[in-house]
């Protein structure tokens, strides 16, 4: 199995399950990309659409929850790279001929109804300006404990947010393949029940017209697409990452399911290769909202107007810490001769020729004072602003 269909396995058996439950190993049959229609010409644009699910800043990440922390970083990371964050009602009437969006576009979701959706994402998308899609499942809704409430969820409808189904149950996969043992009767009344009953609830509670449905973890039959259109679903998404084109099938649209402890998926995500991109295509970091366990300066990730920066990182919390045998490698120059303030513990240097390339990657190093090397090098990357990177030698 190669390293993305495991992930994509990871992923699917994941969101199908509670955060903290224990995953049943289950194997789901391979996923095959969906098949474009050769009659719907391409116009060039490319959609990224990212899931999320729980957020906190003060518990551990795992696949389902990343810390409020990042995702606003994330956030701040989709604003400096100029990708354009459309509304749920922007993408349909794209994906249906009616209306032009940019060329490369940002489509943000969040899937089952977690509170934090409301205590933590939705301060930071509001101060952002970005619109963002809740795909509710009936039986969470005024769930309790942290599950988001009715007066959340309209207040978050009033402020600008869409919402679309994700079944009543959010059931297991087994428990889908368990009822279709059952009959064909049975499997089709409960099919009807989990995606029609869904759709019901939401418009008659929240007023709202529903039009799109979340396959829950992924996991779908060949009859739930032709259920979804009876029902009145004209878009139905899974959790197979990739770029949506207007060809793609409606009914099997994919998602950069974004997990709290492998960023890697968000960069994939937010970078765009064909037809040009708003960071340099092939770049390292192009759209990563990167991590660093010590300060540093430029920001892990973030994009600068000078390309004559002070790279530095403060150390003055690590312990025994032997500052001869510290080394500074960076992109384009190798090691540099980078000094350490015994005052302060910053490890620095003033870059002295000005940085050409859209992105700067760097790599710190040390011993401790028993001569044994960090486990884990420091490491991270940053990017000049592309006009910056081209003004004249005096500004």
């Amino acid at each position: 199995m190669t390293k993305f269909a495991l992930l994509l396995t990871l992923i699917t058996s994941i969101c199908s399950w509670a955060q903290d439950a224990p995953v049943p190993e289950i194997p789901l049959a391979p996923v095959a990309p969906p098949v474009e229609d050769p009659a719907i010409p391409d116009d060039g644009v490319r959609v990224s659409i990212l899931g999320y699910h729980d957020l906190a800043e003060n518990l551990p990440e795992t696949a389902m929850r990343i810390h409020t922390s990042k995702f606003r970083k994330q956030m701040e990371t989709i604003r400096q790279l100029g990708l354009k964050v459309i509304t749920l009602d922007e993408f349909t009437a794209w994906k249906k001929g009616e209306k032009e969006i940019p060329k490369q576009a940002i489509l943000i979701t969040f899937d089952d109804g977690w509170k934090s959706v409301y205590t933590d994402a939705y301060p930071i998308l509001k101060e952002f300006g970005f619109p963002f899609t809740i795909f509710l499942y009936k039986n969470y809704v005024d769930g309790g404990g942290k599950a988001l409430t009715t007066p959340m969820i309209q207040e978050m409808i009033t402020g600008g947010a869409t919402v679309g189904s994700h079944s009543v149950s959010h059931p297991y996969p087994l428990t889908v393949k368990n009822f279709r043992k059952k009959g064909e009767h049975e499997f089709d009344a409960y099919l009807r029940k989990e995606i029609g009953e869904s759709k019901r609830f939401i418009e008659s509670k929240f007023l709202v017209k529903v039009t799109t449905y979340a396959y829950p973890g992924g996991f779908h039959t060949e009859e739930m697409p032709k259920l979804g259109e009876e029902f009145g679903y004209t878009h139905m998404f899974t959790v197979l990452p990739g770029k949506i084109k207007r060809a793609l099938p409606d009914s099997l649209l994919p998602r950069y399911i974004i997990l709290g402890n492998y960023d890697k998926i968000f960069e994939t995500a937010t970078t765009f290769r064909e037809g040009g991109s708003a960071a340099e295509p092939g770049s390292a970091i192009a759209g990563i909202a990167q991590t660093t366990p010590l300060p540093v300066t430029p920001e892990a990730g973030a994009i600068v107007n000078s390309r004559l920066p002070e790279i530095s990182a403060d150390l003055s919390t690590v312990e025994n810490l032997d500052p001869a045998t510290l080394t500074m490698k960076i992109s384009g120059f190798g090691e540099v001769p980078a000094s350490f303030s015994a005052e302060t513990k910053k490890f620095s240097w003033q870059v002295n020729r000005r940085l050409r390339q859209t992105s700067c990657q760097v790599a710190i190093t040390w011993k401790d004072t028993a001569g044994k090397p960090v486990e884990a090098p420091l490491r991270w990357s940053f990017q000049i602003d592309r006009e910056a990177a081209y003004l004249p030698d005096g500004e």
